[in-house]
């Protein structure tokens, strides 16, 4: 540095190496890779262009190389312990690195440059001082322009880790919304989504100039430097620059519902099996529904309080289908050729011998259908359906709140007037997955 006078004054000259040449790609240095951290004593010079910056201070005594400016297939860390490095090896550059005398070394995925680090006993790789930088790295003369690639988040364990990638579509999920970048002089990880409300960790330095900016509100592309925390993906950007975020945000995907045209159809309790038990719901609506949020309960006999439930979260009921649950799925499968949808432990709602009640409800907590009385043990009533089957009547559509015996055919041992006193048995008496 200088003063100088007047101000109509040059650039500062760059300083660049034109003869040195590299002798070993990435793909070779991984092959020198061992379990345990190893010295380079061989004369190799590793070519890398520079992705990284500490320019704002979201990185921060690293430097990430990738192996070719576009489609890189590797990428790794060098770790330095020099200040400003992007005054010396800016984004873009293209460096040569004199591997002699430097330290190889790999945690998960991510292979590491630098000096030795002892802990313990254990040797590391650690920062390499910033005198030894000068004498390690060096700049080419040659210009270059990384292009980040492009991918989408369900790509995300197929990208070469330490990389400079591209996502387009995202945005900063809602929950986040009103936080800034970082917590003050902590490391947080935020979160972007894309519009099918797949996520990805954006990890920021809470030292970074723009720690105490709020985070952006809409959506749109997202470039940075892909890491990885043992097998989590993680997307350090070098400033701000790197959101462009101009959009607006995704349409909200509405998955949780309510719909009355789910409901319960079939209840088992065969005679001959008690493992053959299964409860049956239908879904009289043209199109599939998706049960995220939605519960079976389970009142035991005359209980009042729910004594199990299911939760349907992840299942989705087709179209006019239906969706068959077991307490015992082995035994389901043995006994009528072909798995439930779910397999679920005994005592579960779908475990039930015959007296007990059970209610289908929504995400929001409302009873969309029911069998049977709260309060009220099945035994000697009109919906015991013990050692037999409750069947919901084809010409039923939608649930019911309330328990309606006229909705129901059903087969028991002991039951009430107007069901039929006729134990069933597996597999003949049951139609498990078939609308009646």
């Amino acid at each position: 540095m200088s003063c100088v006078d007047p101000t109509d004054f040059g650039s500062l000259k760059e300083n660049c190496n034109p003869d040195l040449k590299a002798n070993i790609s990435f793909a070779g240095l991984d092959t020198l890779l061992r379990d345990e951290v190893i010295q380079i004593h061989e004369d190799l010079v590793l070519e890398g262009i520079v992705i990284s910056s500490d320019r704002a201070g979201n990185f921060f005594g690293e430097i990430y190389l990738q192996d070719t400016p576009t489609n890189p297939s590797r990428g790794l860390l060098l770790q330095i312990d020099l200040r400003d490095s992007h005054l010396f090896f800016p984004a873009n550059s293209k460096v040569l690195v004199k591997l002699k005398g430097l330290y190889l070394g790999k945690t998960g995925e991510t292979m590491k440059l630098g000096s030795a680090f002892t802990s313990f006993g254990n040797v590391s790789v650690g920062r390499l001082p910033s005198l030894k930088v000068m004498e390690h790295v060096f700049r080419s003369c040659e210009e270059v322009n990384a292009e980040p690639t492009l991918f989408t988040i369900s790509e995300l364990d197929s990208i070469p880790v330490n990389t400079l990638v591209r996502f387009e579509g995202l945005e900063v999920v809602e929950r986040e919304l009103e936080e800034p970048f970082a917590e003050a002089e902590e490391e947080t990880e935020r979160h972007l989504q894309d519009c099918g409300e797949n996520e990805l960790v954006l990890l920021n330095s809470g030292y970074a100039d723009f720690q105490a900016e709020p985070l952006p509100e809409r959506n749109g592309t997202v470039t940075g430097v892909l890491i990885k925390d043992g097998k989590t993906p993680q997307l350090v950007i070098r400033d701000v620059t790197d959101l462009e975020l101009i959009n607006e945000r995704c349409p909200k995907i509405i998955t949780e519902f309510t719909s009355a045209q789910i409901f319960i159809s079939e209840l088992a309790d065969p005679d001959n099996n008690a493992g053959a038990r299964f409860v049956e719901l239908y879904n009289s609506a043209s199109e599939p529904l998706d049960l995220n949020l939605w519960t079976l309960r389970r009142y035991t006999n005359e209980n009042t309080e729910i004594s199990s439930t299911i939760d349907l979260s992840g299942l989705i009921i087709g179209a006019e289908s239906t969706l068959v649950i077991s307490p015992n799925a082995p035994e389901f499968e043995l006994v009528y050729g072909f798995p439930p949808d779910l397999g679920l432990s005994t005592n579960s709602p779908a475990d039930s011998n015959g007296d007990d009640n059970l209610e289908l409800v929504d995400p929001f907590g409302t009873v969309i259908d029911a069998f049977g009385r709260i309060g009220e043990d099945g035994s000697g009533t009109d919906h015991e359906f013990e050692d037999g089957r409750a069947v919901r009547n084809g010409n039923i559509t939608e649930g019911n709140a309330v328990y309606t015996f006229s909705e129901w055919t059903i087969f028991n041992d002991t039951g009430d007037a107007g069901t039929i006193n006729q134990p069933q048995n597996a597999p003949q008496d049951f139609t498990p997955g078939i609308r009646e």
